[in-house]
């Protein structure tokens, strides 16, 4: 009888983290500071999918009310991540503009405005371009009125995700990278292994956090997250002079722009159905746009920021969202499973609260109480739920 010798091998640890995103490094991080022996393992490696997709906006504006305290307690944190990390992550507290382009934008975002301040977020209302071209002076006359945080900003998202997960590394965290989670097994009510293309674990908790991909581990142990998976066009040029400060986003969100530290534009598309196929490019993972999109993406972005159409493409690629039918994340402890923990359902805009979601999932695996109230992002909210799909915001 032959023996598989990922059983024969089994590696323990307090935690395995599943994915390599800033979810699960961020929780991997609060688990190293704690003293807990931490595995993580990611079939690519650091920020391979969402988190690096993203636009990689870190904002508080347009959040969902029960959203809005993780928004607000990460924008805490940002400032003093490269204190804390030992490294860069590119982060700067620039603002965020939300563009009206129509009377009925208009609206929108003056509803945005009074509810977010209602709620105690700074954020200010621009009634005229010329307003709005105090901050941002290359914009169109498309655009009639705009909402503004100050407080919001952006980052790089391959160098804060590695930042985070060699800080980990450096408190005894083990990275595993090019290793593929292939099985759950679960046993009385918890998690007993878990088995990779190449090894067998038998962790004390299991953070979860795979993205889009999150059922292909869950549903065999009759657990799913209900997702859509729309994909979003993401464009990138060469570098250029300044044009754009802040991140820049719009109230149907079909758009959302932001210069990087490099000078480089990265602007997206809003969401559009997708077939599924993600093919590897270079080892790592890519969903292909369609050119369509990209001639969409183009003209959109160049309506409001002219001197986008007559920049140099540097890098197209799309990325899919796992978008829950209420745009908010889960958050949970799966029931009958107590060391199970998933955090996944981010709808485009979990980058920004990655530090502070990374916490919650780390509270979770040692059994202890989040300091947010977590009740909205419980799994159990879509029990025989048929509500219907909530609008999307793309960026941050």
């Amino acid at each position: 009888m032959s023996t598989d010798t990922r059983t024969a091998n089994t590696r323990t640890t307090d935690t395995l983290v599943i994915g390599a995103g800033i979810t699960g490094a961020a929780a991997a991080l609060v688990l190293s500071e704690a003293g807990h022996r931490v595995t993580v393992v990611d079939a690519y490696g650091p920020a391979a999918m969402a988190s690096g997709w993203t636009l990689a906006g870190v904002r508080q504006s347009g959040r969902h009310p029960a959203e809005l305290p993780l928004a607000r307690a990460a924008v805490a944190q940002w400032a003093q991540l490269d204190e804390r990390l030992g490294r860069e992550t590119g982060y700067r507290r620039s603002g965020n503009l939300r563009l009206a382009r129509s009377e009925d934008e208009i609206e929108t975002i003056r509803a945005l405005v009074e509810n977010q301040s209602a709620a105690g977020l700074p954020i200010s209302w621009l009634g005229s371009l010329t307003e709005v071209r105090e901050i941002a002076p290359h914009l169109s006359e498309r655009v009639l009125a705009a909402s503004f945080c100050d407080s919001d900003g952006h980052a790089d998202p391959v160098a804060t995700v590695t930042a985070f997960l060699e800080r980990a590394g450096d408190l005894g965290a083990t990275l595993r990278f090019g290793e593929r989670v292939v099985r759950l097994r679960a046993n009385a009510g918890r998690v007993t292994g878990v088995e990779t293309d190449t090894a067998s674990y038998a962790p004390g908790t299991v953070i979860l956090a795979t993205g889009i991909l999150a059922n292909d581990l869950l549903a065999p142990l009759g657990h799913r997250v209900p997702l859509r998976r729309p994909m979003v066009t993401v464009l990138r040029s060469t570098p250029t002079e300044p044009l754009l400060t802040p991140v820049l986003g719009v109230a149907n969100a079909d758009m959302a722009a932001r210069q990087e530290l490099s000078g480089r534009l990265r602007v997206t598309s809003g969401a559009e159905d997708w077939p599924g196929e993600i093919v590897e490019e270079a080892g790592r993972p890519a969903i292909r746009p369609r050119l369509r999109a990209i001639r969409e993406t183009i003209e959109k972005v160049s309506s409001v920021l002219p001197a986008f159409a007559g920049l140099e493409l540097e890098g197209v690629w799309a990325g899919a969202l796992d978008l829950t039918p209420d745009a908010l994340p889960v958050l949970d402890r799966p029931e009958g499973l107590e060391n199970l923990v998933v955090v996944a359902g981010f709808s485009g805009h979990g980058f920004g609260i990655g530090p502070v979601t990374g916490e919650i999932a780390a509270r979770l695996a040692c059994g202890e109480t989040p300091d947010h109230d977590i009740a909205p992002f419980r799994l159990s909210r879509f029990r025989d739920d048929a509500r219907e799909s909530a609008p999307l915001t793309l960026h941050g």
